[in-house]
């Protein structure tokens, strides 16, 4: 079992890259551009809409949320395109760390932080 499940996950995984490199593809739709990122971005944020310390709960949301979001991104996306990121997910080439993403969500979590401090200085102020 435990075998199978850490099979699952790689897997997941590879989708997951498959996907990064696929909403980069000229030939993809923007529909398919967009729910790409968002399932990308979910996937690989550290922070989840269910936190994973609410036992049963925490996790249920990575295991649900995203094998959906790549179904409804596989749904959308041109197989051609599919075919080629993981082609490129399998080698790993077109796989290189962008600072410019990693700099837009630390900005965004900043931006969440300060609206958060904010809201509670006004509600115990």
């Amino acid at each position: 079992m435990r075998g199978r499940l850490a099979a699952w996950a790689r897997a997941l995984k590879r989708e997951v890259a498959a996907l990064a490199l696929a909403l980069r593809d000229p030939e993809a739709p923007l529909v398919a551009r967009l729910v790409a990122l968002l399932v990308v971005a979910y996937a690989l944020s550290p922070i989840d809409l269910i936190p994973d310390v609410i036992p049963v709960l925490g996790l249920l949301d990575d295991l649900v949320l995203v094998p959906a979001g790549i179904w409804l991104v596989l749904r959308l996306m041109p197989d051609e395109v599919m075919e080629r990121a993981r082609e490129q997910a399998s080698t790993g080439t077109g796989m290189r760390p962008s600072r410019a993403a990693a700099v837009v969500i630390i900005a965004l979590w900043l931006v969440l932080a300060l609206y958060c401090v904010r809201m509670l200085t006004r509600f115990f102020a």
